[in-house]
């Protein structure tokens, strides 16, 4: 799993028939601090309703994709699967 911020949306007319009910965002890996530490975007379903700015942890592994799918028909490798409330880290 890793922690993310969502920063974006993605919006397709075609899609798997197996996807045309979920929301797709777009999301980056970010630090404990909320720092950015990739500038690789991640395409993830989104199961929680969050939204552009939030903060999330997303699951990717094919088989967590199918469990919360419940079916192993469609090509999902990252899902949202939590929007973090607060974060407190003690140094």
């Amino acid at each position: 799993m890793i922690l993310a911020k969502v920063i974006g949306t993605l919006v397709s007319t075609q899609k798997n028939k197996y996807l045309t009910s979920h929301k797709h965002l777009i999301v980056r890996s970010i630090d404990l601090d909320l720092s950015f530490n990739s500038n690789k975007d991640i395409i993830a379903l989104d199961f929680v309703d969050a939204g552009v700015g939030d903060i999330v942890i997303v699951t990717q592994e094919g088989d967590a994709a199918q469990q919360v799918l419940g079916h192993r028909k469609a090509p999902v490798h990252s899902i949202i699967v939590a929007v973090v409330d607060k974060l407190d880290v003690e140094s």
